[in-house]
């Protein structure tokens, strides 16, 4: 490919984004949004409609929703700012746009994009007191992985960036103490130009890091071991603690069965979770997404190529239960019970009690309670 056609990509990907965005900011003006009678219970989730467009949705446990705000492409997270009362959809990768909204639907959306050569990866973190957003981001040509940071009092202004201390970076979260920045760097090299392919499987570096905010300085970066490199490190919860519980998606020998699941903490090295052959063989080398629950005693992780989500003993690492659900991906934890989202709707999950509600769109890969 040549260097006059690689600009000519780059051009109309920014203009599409660009374009698009600017017309659904105008059509996402108050009174667009799709509102209805409130709830004590409310989600939200990135999904598609079934005439094919893509949303992001809020809605309650019964499946009523209760706002949404068109996306230009397929979204993957949302990430809340609890004190005002907002939240941001990210595009999932390579996509380089995001729109935050007020969940009460009483303002228009601010859709912002990734400056250029960069792409988000589909996560972000607010701090604790809502002034800032970082997201996790793709240097494409530089290869490496950034966090970028935003200004979210200003219109999400983009204002700096981070190193992620890795490749790949993918899901972040703001420990409990408000200023370390936990980060899974799922150590694939991607470029838009070459879509979603991964160019590096057989030189992964899968990572967790920990970050200082203040300094942007490096606190420790935890690898799995050289046979595990292809082991990518995509998606996590913290406890009250800071302890992370992570799952991982296995590029290798799909005949391989490698540990999928695993906790971390500043001070200490990475542990694997054993478990049964055929409960690990369930999850198709795939998870989807991790939650801890309320009470920091159980988590959960849910496999969207296995069709199943499991809880399990935070302490052991052993199952407690196990649901089969066709595409199982999202997760939210409320309490002890955990909330289940998959292309059937959204379901209650615990180990006493079951149950399923339909939604009218087809959620994306997470689940976040508001």
């Amino acid at each position: 490919m040549t260097a006059r056609s690689l600009d000519a990509l780059r051009t109309n990907r920014r203009t599409f984004v660009t374009g698009i965005g600017a017309g659904l900011f105008l059509a996402a003006a108050p009174g667009f949004a799709q509102r209805g009678e409130a709830e004590s219970l409310l989600f939200a989730s990135a999904g598609k409609r079934p005439d094919g467009s893509f949303v992001a949705v809020l809605f309650d446990e019964n499946g009523r929703e209760t706002f949404s705000v068109p996306l230009p492409d397929r979204g993957h997270d949302i990430t809340l700012d609890r004190l005002r009362d907002r939240a941001v959809a990210f595009a999932r990768r390579p996509g380089n746009f995001a729109v935050a909204f007020d969940v009460q639907g009483g303002r228009a959306p601010d859709f912002f994009a990734a400056p250029e050569g960069r792409h988000f990866y589909g996560h972000g973190a607010f701090t604790k007191d809502g002034n800032l957003l970082y997201a996790s981001e793709n240097d494409y040509d530089g290869v490496r992985g950034v966090i970028g940071v935003y200004d979210a009092t200003d219109r999400f202004r983009r204002i700096g960036e981070l190193s992620s201390h890795g490749l790949g970076p993918h899901e972040i979260l703001l420990l409990p103490d408000g200023r370390t920045l936990a980060v899974a760097n799922g150590g694939i090299e991607t470029h838009p130009d070459f879509g979603r392919e991964k160019l590096n499987l057989a030189t992964m570096t899968p990572s967790l890091a920990f970050i200082d905010l203040e300094t942007g300085n490096l606190l420790e970066t935890h690898a799995l071991s050289p046979e595990l490199h292809q082991l990518s490190i995509r998606h996590m919860d913290a406890d009250s603690n800071g302890r992370i519980f992570f799952g991982g998606q296995y590029e290798g020998n799909k005949a391989d069965l490698p540990p999928l699941l695993g906790t971390a903490a500043l001070g200490e090295d990475i542990r694997l979770y054993d478990m049964p052959t055929k409960l690990l063989g369930g999850f198709r080398n795939y998870i989807g997404s991790v939650r801890i629950g309320a009470d920091d005693a159980t988590f959960a992780a849910t496999s969207p190529k296995g069709g199943c989500a499991v809880i399990f003993d935070a302490r052991s690492g052993n199952a407690l239960e196990v649901l089969s659900r066709r595409d199982a991906c999202g997760l939210s934890s409320v309490g002890e019970v955990f909330y289940v989202a998959s292309e059937n709707g959204i379901g209650v999950f615990s180990p006493s009690t079951e149950s399923m509600t339909s939604l009218d769109f087809l959620p994306d890969n997470h689940l976040r309670k508001i």
